[in-house]
């Protein structure tokens, strides 16, 4: 006679779906907020409908993947998990609209080994708001619950969104020349990258998450969301000519302005024409981070670059300015210096 067993469940296995259901059903009025006119369908089948017909002539889909790095870890060292969804938006949509694309949707991906509720619940509610401030719809997603896979009170996070632009107002860089003008605008912070050396830093000076940093907490800098420049820059978009926009990511001021720029051409930045915030002031001190490191890891301050000829510069300034963004002309585009095209003095 075999031995008898007790029968096993999903649950025992370390698989709630009852807690799984609950997430869904807490956020579906958060994420019905994020809807716009062409969404077809709600929450809750295999796949998301989004109608396209008639809003474009000719639209180019324009789409990006991101995740935040090991901002993470900070907000799971700090429990603050309310606003990690917006950094994970913002990385997505800023990415897509550097080519000139409205953010249309977005899908996310939450993996954890032990379903928390609560933590997803404000996870997604970031999520959500970030599409709301960017001006697209939350389609879809998946919460993953993977036993043995995270240690107790971790979780991942992907996001990928979908824009698109009309054939013809297509950004790509193909018309900058020699002379044009770099503006940079405002980040908010390290928006969600550099966070490995970040923590290295602050690991170093004794997690001085409650010192005073440019009047605000080390935490509230650290964990300061991404700024969504989505919305401002569409309406630039529509009043003034732009040549080529960029967004200043992980490779920071260093790599990510020089990748939208002809292969003729270079860049020069003055690192004098605008203020590095209090954070990384401290961040390069505590750090003893010399300014090469800093150019190629952080944004310096700088989360978006859009780049116009010089007799704009100063209606796309004050235009910037009325669209709530500060922005400073920062530097131009050079004929190609040779091997190093990036220069930053």
């Amino acid at each position: 006679m075999s031995d008898p067993k007790t029968a096993l469940t999903y649950r025992d296995a370390g698989v709630d779906i009852d807690a799984g259901n609950e997430v869904v059903e807490r956020i579906k009025p958060l994420v019905a907020r994020t809807y716009r006119k062409e969404v077809m369908a709600g929450l809750g089948g295999f796949g998301a409908l989004f109608e396209l017909a008639g809003r474009y002539k000719e639209p180019v889909l324009v789409s990006g993947t991101d995740g935040v790095g090991t901002k993470l870890k900070l907000a799971q060292i700090l429990n603050r998990h309310d606003t990690i969804g917006i950094d994970l938006v913002g990385m997505c949509v800023n990415d897509v609209l550097v080519q000139g694309a409205e953010s249309l949707f977005f899908l996310d991906y939450f993996a954890t080994g032990k379903l928390d509720v609560d933590t997803t619940v404000a996870v997604v509610g970031g999520i959500a708001k970030g599409c709301e401030l960017a001006g697209c719809a939350l389609i879809g997603g998946e919460t993953a619950e993977m036993p043995d896979m995270y240690a107790p009170g971790e979780y991942d996070l992907a996001g990928f969104c979908v824009g698109a632009v009309e054939k013809s107002k297509l950004i790509d860089g193909s018309q900058l020349r020699a002379g044009d003008a770099i503006l940079g605008i405002a980040s908010s912070g390290a928006h969600s990258n550099g966070y490995s050396l970040i923590r290295r830093i602050v690991s170093r000076a004794g997690s001085p998450f409650e010192l005073d940093v440019g009047g605000i907490a080390l935490a509230d800098a650290l964990m300061a969301p991404t700024t969504i420049y989505v919305r401002p820059i569409l309406q630039l978009l529509s009043e003034q000519s732009v040549k080529g926009m960029a967004h200043i990511t992980g490779g920071g001021l260093k790599e990510n302005i020089i990748r939208v720029v002809p292969d003729a051409l270079g860049i020069s930045l003055d690192s004098a024409s605008w203020p590095l915030p209090p954070l990384f002031d401290w961040l390069q001190r505590e750090g003893a981070v010399v300014p090469e490191e800093m150019w190629r890891t952080f944004n310096c301050g700088i989360g978006y670059t859009v780049i116009v000829a010089q007799e704009d510069v100063a209606s796309t300034l004050a235009a910037l300015e009325r669209l709530g963004l500060t922005a400073w002309q920062i530097g131009e585009i050079i004929a190609s210096p040779g091997d190093d095209r990036v220069l930053i003095r």
